[in-house]
């Protein structure tokens, strides 16, 4: 392995001088590991080139110290890179500085060039006191303190990251990315999703790199994918192309440099991740493993998980930097944005709405402790249940147990989860959606269905309220406008009347929760709250509810120029209309005016946009969602390529708000001025303040957790006796050891031929920790090949009501008892849910268990040689195939894959009469398989009847089947009579006496 301890922090952004005067040169070589030092006492200017020519050398310089190091406090400036490292001394700094050459380790000697400009054009250089620079005509690299000290941690000893949420990980990552992405090195990275994959090429790209990352995906070739892990660099691939690739032994595990894995936390559920790194580990014991996590809170459900993910992980060393770690704190507060924080005080209507709403909720969370006593259920709470996340934790904890809950009991907690879809309505959608979510629950099949609550007192007053938000006492439609809808206008005037006296444009960025909020901003800005609210009114009210609407509101909505935009989109763009640019400004706008203007006009699609033909003194709104178009880097790239210098945040988001922090502190010559949008005492509060207390005691819990966890000194695998490397089987226990002394006898290693399709699941990694060789085929019949004789096809449960209703189980149980002595039907069940088909848990309400039950016997009638087989999970999955394949002769990979191939060739319609076709398709010994060989090769009827026997056997490639063909053309008929005749003698009885029992003559 090569160990690389670099980084590229630029501490000055510069452009490339022509007039830059060469003061002074060295060329040297410096030993792997150890430094040189010269002292530099040249005024002005100094940009300073190490070119290494042979090995890598990295350049630091300081003010301070004599010999600086590449440790974070022992130099001022430095760069390390794979190629030219650049570094820029201002004149500030004090003479003579002293720069210091270090040598990698990975090689014997570096040879370099060093080369000392006086920099004469210095125009184009902007530098400040902190060494923190904004320029927008170069891409820089920064990383804050703590960032680097995470780096230059995880890169110096592997083990598993996890840093709290919006603290800059894929900064991080991207630098470990930038550090090995030298073609000598072959990195695979594991866990990113597309957009993870886009962001991280493109962020790679924009640094000026020339060898950038390569995705592998299954449109690759496994020769195209051979080449590409030969080649070397980076490469993102899934888990279950990586497993093929290695059982297959494509990869030169000997040259794989290392595996970064990436969202960590998932690796216990990614199977064949985890499947990946075993088989890695155990043939590579010197690459390394660095993993990396923003999820805390991922790490508090189950037990003693933590644990578990390093050993899969195969790390020993447990890395924790969440929010209130010092270097983290001291990092950001050295350059806090403007953070300006607007209570909203919502409408009375909205606090009665809301005090319904928890009353309601902490009812059904009573009736849930009282009747499931036995069940560990101190979370439960109403201050957790309106947490996004909380929902589904608790599903996992109860789903074990699901089968025994009554049915009042599931269904509170699912009207639990309709309650917190109706406060975060309240919370950010307008009156009238939150009125229509409500009335779809007043319909008498919900009444019949839900668990009660209707009958509260509570309820009357929640749709008493909600009605009075959107009708008045007449009864006339006057929808009460959102709180938060004025804040933001006033605020958006705000900040254009700053950019008036500043004379300048800048960006504003909206940060919502979804495209639905997105859509609906963008409506009100562009056609005002009174318009925008009667729109909605007349697309999602009844006809009855809106026939009380006046006649002229009605006209005045049909000559108005509403856009009916279906297609909700995560970004928009706005600009302040031109009405409102040309009036007077010096009037202040009242909130009664806010309501009634159209302050505001869309700019053309983003994707489109030039927003430097947009009229300079007016602002520039992007409306976005936090993750646009399900992009959890969407905010990132927003900040990067729009450099917003106002944000308003109309939504309380715990990681958009530290990635503000992070993009204020890498930038920090923007006046950053954020402001903060959110219902002063109101479940959005009580969420994010929910959201922060959890994920401290989730950072608390691992704390705890690394100082009392023992960790096996050969968890890291690197050892050949490692434990989690060990065979994991039954049969060891049941060895004779009456044998004494006598040598064993070498065993061919028991193989299981594996769909391709297969390594999606868990089973495949299970068979191999047994001691199973797995051979990955692409099977046309069955899912797993046990012996010649034994084809398994499994199912989970979802799958087998699917195929049972679909009619594919049938025509797979037909493939495989035509090629297999023993075909089996394999049932498993998720091991973390009931091992039954009780209640509605798995099957739909339209599926009833009784109608699954049947359908089986009907298979099993038709097949009696398919035997079903019933397991728990894939773990005793695993042993039952070990048991079935004891003495059992080994299977064929090449026949197995060639097995069912020719039923998939399709018989042209036009090429043979239909009527011969259907009948030559219905005699004995004819399949779909030789189906197209009989009427390729024979003749006629004719032609066929005149066949012997071997040429039969010749023609289908199959002597029972020839036999059976040959006898229906050849066989004579045999007269009823003689049959039935035939039949007596061969059902007469058997007595102890002779003629004791005879048959009369008639």
């Amino acid at each position: 392995m090569r160990n690389i301890f670099i980084f590229l922090i630029l501490q000055i952004s510069y452009v490339l001088s022509h007039e830059d005067k060469l003061l002074h040169y060295i060329i040297d070589e410096v030993p792997g590991g150890s430094y040189k030092y010269y002292s530099l006492a040249y005024e002005g200017f100094i940009k300073i080139i190490l070119k290494s020519d042979i090995g890598d050398a990295d350049l630091y310089a300081s003010q301070i110290i004599t010999k600086p190091t590449y440790e974070p406090d022992q130099y001022c400036l430095h760069s390390a890179t794979c190629g030219e490292d650049t570094i820029l001394i201002p004149d500030s700094f004090k003479r003579p500085v002293s720069i210091g050459i270090y040598g990698h380790p990975s090689h014997k000697n570096s040879k370099y060039i060093l080369l000392v400009y006086q920099t004469i054009d210095t125009e184009n250089i902007s530098y400040n006191k902190d060494s923190d620079i904004h320029n927008n005509k170069v891409y820089k690299l920064i990383m804050l303190e703590y960032e680097n000290q995470i780096f230059l941690e995880i890169l110096h000893e592997d083990g598993l990251v996890i840093i709290a949420k919006g603290l800059g990980i894929e900064t991080i990552f991207a630098n470990i990315l930038r550090a090995y992405i030298d073609p000598g090195n072959l990195i695979i990275v594991l866990g990113t999703t597309n957009h993870d994959e886009q962001y991280f090429i493109d962020l790679l790209k924009n640094y000026g790199l020339k060898q950038l990352p390569r995705v592998v995906t299954s449109e690759c070739s496994s020769d195209e994918r051979e080449v590409m892990y030969l080649e070397g660099g980076v490469l993102f691939m899934s888990g279950p192309i990586l497993v093929v690739d290695l059982l297959k032994k494509r990869i030169p595990l000997h040259l794989v440099t290392g595996i970064l894995v990436y969202r960590a936390h998932n690796i216990l559920n990614s199977y064949q991740e985890a499947f990946a790194l075993r088989l890695y580990r155990q043939n590579n014991k010197t690459g390394f493993i660095k993993a990396f996590t923003n999820s805390a809170l991922a790490f508090t459900v189950g037990f003693m998980q933590v644990e578990r993910v390093m050993k899969a992980l195969f790390v020993k060393k447990l890395y924790l930097w969440p929010r209130f770690h010092t270097l983290i704190n001291n990092s950001l507060e050295k350059h806090k944005p403007d953070v300006i924080e607007l209570h909203v005080k919502i409408t009375p209507k909205m606090l009665n709405i809301q005090i319904s709403l928890f009353d309601i909720m902490n009812y059904i969370v009573k009736e849930l402790k009282r009747l499931n006593k036995y069940l560990d259920l101190d979370d439960l709470n109403v201050e957790n249940a309106i947490t996004k996340k909380f929902h589904k934790q608790l599903q996992l904890q109860l789903d074990p147990i699901w089968h025994q809950l009554s049915s009042t009991s599931k269904q509170l907690l699912s009207d639990l989860k309709t309650l917190r879809a109706l406060l975060a309505s309240l919370t950010y959608e307008d009156s009238v959606s939150f009125y229509s979510m409500l009335n779809r629950l007043r319909t008498m099949e919900y009444a019949i269905k839900n668990s009660g609550w209707l009958m509260l007192d509570s309820v009357d007053a929640l749709f008493k309220n909600a009605k009075e938000r959107v009708y008045n006492e007449k009864n006339e439609l006057k929808p009460e406008s959102t709180p938060k809808w004025i804040a933001l206008t006033e605020v958006l005037l705000e900040i254009q009347n700053d950019y008036k006296k500043k004379n300048n444009s800048e960006k504003i960025l909206i940060l919502v929760h979804d495209r639905n909020i997105c859509y609906q901003l963008r409506n009100y800005l562009t056609m005002g709250a009174n318009e925008y609210l009667l729109y909605e009114a007349m697309k999602k009210l009844s006809h009855k509810e809106m026939q009380n609407i006046s006649e002229t509101s009605v006209e005045k909505e049909s000559t108005s120029t509403i856009e009916d935009n279906n297609e909700e989109q995560d970004t928009y763009v706005l600009t302040l209309s031109q009405k409102v640019k040309e009036e007077n400004q010096s009037d202040p706008v009242s909130k009664e005016e806010i309501k009634h203007q159209t302050l505001f006009e869309e700019c053309s699609q983003i994707a489109d946009l030039d927003l430097t033909s947009i009229n300079e003194n007016m602002p520039i709104i992007l409306i976005q969602s936090l993750k646009k178009n399900g992009d959890p880097m969407a905010l990132q790239r927003a900040l990067t390529e729009h450099m917003p210098s106002n944000i308003i945040m109309y939504v309380a988001d715990l990681s958009a708000i530290r990635q503000i922090e992070v993009y204020q502190n890498n930038n920090p010559s923007i006046d950053l001025k954020v402001y903060f949008l959110i219902y002063g005492g109101s479940v959005e509060e009580q969420e994010y303040l929910t959201s922060l207390r959890r994920e401290k005691e989730a950072f608390h819990a691992l704390i705890n957790s690394k100082t009392t966890m023992v960790i096996p000194e050969d968890q890291d695998g690197k050892t050949e006796d490692c434990l989690s490397l060990a065979i994991q089987s039954d049969v060891d226990s049941e060895v004779n050891t009456r044998k004494g002394g006598l040598p064993k006898i070498s065993e061919a290693p028991n193989t299981v031929i594996v769909d391709m399709r297969e390594f999606r699941s868990e089973l495949p990694a299970i068979l191999y920790t047994r001691g199973m060789k797995i051979e990955p085929v692409t099977l046309q019949v069955g899912d797993y090949i046990l012996s010649p004789d034994i084809c398994v096809e499994r199912k989970s449960v979802s799958d087998l009501i699917g195929s049972l209703n679909s009619g594919r189980l049938y025509n797979q149980a037909i493939a495989m008892t035509r090629y297999y002595n023993k075909p089996m039907l394999l049932i498993e069940f998720d091991p973390n849910k009931p091992f039954c088909f009780q209640g509605y848990y798995y099957a739909s309400k339209d599926v009833q268990n009784m109608f699954i039950i049947s359908k089986l016997q009907l298979l099993t009638l038709h097949f009696p040689r398919l035997k079903l087989v019933w397991s728990p999970g894939p773990h005793a999955t695993a042993q039952l195939f070990e048991e079935l394949k004891g003495g059992k002769d080994q299977p064929d990979p090449i026949k197995a894959a060639q097995i069912g191939v020719e039923e998939n060739k399709e018989i042209p319609v036009d090429k043979y009469n239909s009527r011969i076709q259907d009948f030559v398709s219905k005699l004995p010994g004819v399949t779909t398989k030789n189906l197209h060989l009989i009427l390729s090769k024979g003749q006629s009827l004719d032609h066929l009847n005149k066949l012997s026997k071997e040429e039969f056997t010749e023609l289908l490639g199959n002597k029972n089947e020839a036999q059976m063909l040959y006898n229906a053309f050849h066989e004579k008929i045999s007269l009823f009579e003689e049959k039935s005749s035939t039949s007596v003698k061969k059902s007469g009885s058997k007595g102890r006496g002779k003629k004791l029992f005879t048959k009369i003559k008639q």
